[in-house]
Formats: structure tokens, sequence, C-alpha cells
């Protein structure tokens, strides 16, 4: 396993369950005898399977998991969950443990990791729920849109933390124990990952839970078992067509966060059609939240139950008053720049009301704190100091984020504005030329570099960049360079006093995927080298 991967986080005391209960609950059949073996975990992988767990084998698009259950029994496994050509894989192997035959173990996992863990919704998980034996769980916010969702979290997160709430996170970028802050592996765990952190959280005494919830992570059964108590979305656009057919696909795929057995309440965004879409089609009651200076349209906007009006625009903060029912009103701030940062935070604030935060305290805390206080790795994150060009460092991959990164950083630029971006390999190809043809339209300098190039050609992935963007400006000025690492040092020298740089794509990445090998890389360092090499301060790197 790549050591730069992090371990999957369990409680350090988890609950005790007997497998035979396990094997009466789901299985349809059991292989050897179930009785008397006790369980305190469940996981589908055997690199980091303890002593005592349950090993649940799935097939893959290559191999069957059942082919390491003898591998997972010497780990310590005290049973293998399988479907039913697993069970025969498995039966090959002479194994000493029980196996537990399901029709579709992944299908099972979320709900048997609720089991397990006693992390499901009292009266539903079967062992210990909301409010038995192991204590009440925590507020549970998921998140979920194309763009904005880690941005929502990470504002959930700080904004709770301001009212005094002990807070957990689960989000691309990150995962927040209390204080403890470990580097994420997907943007959704898999569910038994997802339920072992949430009993892990509960056990350390968080009281809200921020999650960001991918697309993916509702197709392929991420949150199973689980079900929010607010739901929030923010917007969808082009992006993860290598994963879903089309647009109404993908946006299928984000619907069912909005119905009863996913969520008790939603928030959704009208700011974008999708918006209004999800909020027609939901199942429990939502409440909307409206953008008008970006929404695409402006009135359907200004008549969600929040409206958003934008204020001062600075490149330390966005201000923006949030406007509500009852005459409810407040004006604050938020530490990053642009009017879909201001949206992303009003989205937050109402999250947090309709999980039963209280409104004078929100105000309150906002008014003490001069505005939100919260750390968005990534997200539009200036890593320059006061002289020099202005460099953001941002994690926006699809045209859609380019157009409002790019048009928030013109609002605060007085001189010109320098595009630095690249392309993930073996990922959705589709959008290239719009991200080329986006980043053009939006800047005044365009440099082309690399990004996760993974195993596709580089060079291939910079040509469809340079095509979308060629084909929009003709006579723009556009330079490739590559590696990245060169790409930063050429963009720095191209601008100057009063210019800014985006540089989209890497966030908060410590890696590059180049052939499968995660190669050690941090933009965010590599344009404070830049610059200071080029003679201008830069602030020390921030410490969480």
């Amino acid at each position: 396993m790549d050591a730069r991967i992090p371990p999957v986080l369990r409680p350090d005391h988890p609950p005790v369950r007997r497998l035979s209960a396990l094997a009466e609950r789901f299985a349809d059949r059991v292989v050897g005898d179930a009785e008397g073996i006790q369980v305190t975990g469940i996981t589908l992988a055997t690199a980091d399977l303890r002593a005592g767990e349950v090993f649940v084998a799935v097939a893959g698009v290559n191999r069957h998991g059942a082919e390491f259950a003898r591998a997972a029994q010497d780990a310590g496994a005290v049973a293998v969950v399988t479907d039913p050509a697993g069970a025969d894989l498995a039966a090959e192997q002479g194994l000493r443990v029980p196996v537990l035959v399901v029709d579709d173990p992944r299908a099972l996992l979320g709900a048997m990791s609720a089991w397990v863990y006693g992390t499901g919704t009292s009266g539903e998980s079967g062992a210990a729920g909301a409010d038995g034996e192991l204590g009440r769980m925590p507020l549970l916010l998921a998140t979920t849109g194309t763009n904005g969702k880690t941005s929502v979290s990470h504002l959930l997160e700080g904004i709770l933390q301001q009212v005094g709430a002990v807070t957990g996170l689960s989000s691309t970028a990150e995962r927040h124990i209390g204080d403890q802050v470990v580097v994420s592996r997907l943007t959704t765990p898999e569910a038994s990952e997802m339920h072992a952190l949430l009993a892990l959280m509960r056990e350390r005494g968080v009281e809200a839970i921020a999650v960001e919830v991918s697309a993916q992570a509702l197709s392929r059964h991420r949150v199973d078992g689980i079900v929010f108590d607010v739901a929030g979305f923010t917007n969808l656009s082009h992006d993860h067509l290598d994963d879903y057919a089309d647009m109404r696909e993908y946006f299928e795929a984000k619907a069912p966060l909005f119905q009863p057995d996913r969520a008790r309440r939603g928030v959704v965004s009208l700011d974008t059609d999708s918006g209004r879409a999800i909020a027609a089609g939901a199942g429990i009651p939502i409440v909307t939240v409206g953008t008008p200076a970006i929404a695409q349209d402006a009135t359907a906007a200004a008549a969600a139950d929040w409206v958003v009006t934008i204020g001062a625009e600075l490149p330390a903060y966005t201000e923006f008053t949030l406007s509500g029912p009852g005459g409810r009103a407040l004006t604050t701030r938020v530490p990053v720049i642009g009017p879909h940062m201001a949206a992303n935070a009003s989205l937050a604030i109402v999250m947090m009301l309709e999980g039963g935060c209280a409104w004078d305290d929100i105000v309150a805390a906002l008014a003490r704190d001069g505005g939100i206080r919260a750390y968005l790795p990534g997200r539009t994150e200036r890593v320059s100091g006061d002289t020099g060009p202005t460099v953001f460092v941002d994690f926006g991959h699809s045209p859609d984020a380019f157009e409002k990164t790019l048009a928030a950083v013109r609002r605060v630029t007085p001189g010109r504005v320098l595009m630095l971006f690249g392309a993930d390999g073996d990922r959705d190809a589709s959008k290239r030329l719009d991200m080329g043809r986006t980043a053009v339209l939006g800047s005044d300098i365009l440099v082309i570099t690399d990004h996760h190039p993974r195993f596709e050609d580089p060079a291939s992935i910079r040509r469809t960049l340079i095509e979308g963007a060629r084909a929009a400006r003709p006579d723009a000025e556009i330079h490739e360079y590559s590696p990245p690492e060169a790409a930063i040092v050429a963009a720095v020298g191209l601008v100057g006093e009063g210019d800014a740089i985006l540089w989209a794509g890497p966030g908060h990445q410590d890696y590059r995927d180049i052939r499968g090998v995660r190669t050690p890389y941090s933009a965010r360092e590599l344009a404070r080298a830049a610059l200071r090499d080029a003679g201008w301060a830069v602030p020390e790197a921030r410490q969480r």
C-alpha cells in the first residue's frame, strides 16, 4: 500500500457485536459456524484489516475480493461476507472462518457497517442507534454539488466552531476529528470507513459533522446506512462524464440525497437550473437560498426563502448580506474572494439553522469575530504577500469553476490576470476543450501545464487544452510549460505588481499522480518558492 495514503480511522473502543446476529440479519446463508464469534469492525480492504473484523469481499473490475479471503483470515478476520461467486472462491482456499453469503455485498455494506458500529438512526441500526447505549449521534450535515461542496463543508465546520460546537469533517481535502487532521483518501470514504469514522467522532465527543457527499458516493453505496439531518445542494455543471453517460444521469445520481431514506431536511441553492430541479423533486422539506448576482435566473434566485446580496469584494474577503423569513438579516464576511463563496457561506448558515442552531447564536458569533473564521485549503487560497503579484491556488477543475473563480480574481485585481492550469488524465476528457475556452476567455495570459497525467500522455492533454483556448481566442497570449514546477516559475516571470495568478487544479493536494505513483508535490509551496526567487516577500505557510 502507498505509504502516502492515510490509514482508515476507527473508534478506539468499538462496540462488540455477535457474528451470529449479523448473519441472521443480513446473510442468505452461512458456510461454517457463526456462533460464539465476536465482531469489532468491518472492512473492504485486507491492507488495513484489524483482528476481530469482518472482511467484505466484493467483485472488482479485474479481480474478486474473495481471492484475498485467506489473506484476510491470516490478518485476523473473523468472517468473510461475499456473494455466491466469492463463496466459491473462498471455498477453494480452505478457510477456517465462516463465510456469510449475500446477493450483493457492496449494496449491503452501509447497512452492515451501521449495524456493526451502531451509527444508524435509532430503531434502524439493529444495535445501539442515535439514542442507544453508545450515545446520541452528532448532528449530520451533508453537502453535494459539482462545485462548492468542499468549501461549504469547511465553512460549516468554521461557523459551528464559532458558535462553540465540537466538530468533525469529512471532505475532499481532509478529515477532522476535533483538532485531529488527517489527509483524505476519497471525497467520500467507502461505507465501512465512513461509519467507522462517524463512530470515532461520536466516541470523541463530536457534536456536529460536515460531510462532503459526491455523486459517486451515492451511486456506489458509500453513504448507505446514514440518514443526514440536513442535506445541502450547491450546483451542477459539466464534470464526471467519465462516470456518468450524460448530465441527466449525473443529476440523477445526486438527487437521491434529498429523499427521506437519505436526509430529513434539505437546503438548496437556486442559483442554477439544477437546484430548482432538485427542490422540485425532493421528498423532504426544502428551504432555498439564492444569489441573484451570479444566478442563471436572477428572478428565481431572488424569490428564494433566503437571498444573498454581495457587498465589498477585496483580496482578503467577500462581504455579503443574508436576508430571510421574518425579517431576519445579517451582514458578514467570508475570508475568500468571490460571490460564489458568499453563496457557499450562506448555504452553510441556512443548513445550520435547519439543523437546529439558533439564529441569534450565529449572528452573535459572526459579529464577535468580525466575520466567518474558516480555513478553506486550496480554495482560492492566497499564498502571496502584500507586494508583487497576487497568487491564488485553487482546486477548481471544471469549466464552471474556472469561470466563477476567474471572475472573482478579476474583480480584485487592478492589473492583468494570468491563468495557470492543467487537466486530469484518465478522467472526464469531454470537458477539456471547454476548460481551455473558459480559461482563455477569463484571463489575459494563459499558461498550460500538467496536472495528474496518470497513464495518459501529458503532451496530448496539453494539446487539447490549447486547442480549446485557441479556438476561442486565436490571438491570445498562450504559453505551454512542463512540468508544473517550471510552469509556475515562468508564470511569475510573466507578471508583476498589481497582477494576479490563478493556479487552478492542484489546490490542497500534496502529490501528482504520474503513472500510478503519487509523487510529492505542493502547488502552494512551489508558488511561494517561485515568488521568493523572483524577489517578492511571501508569508509563511499556514499551520492548522
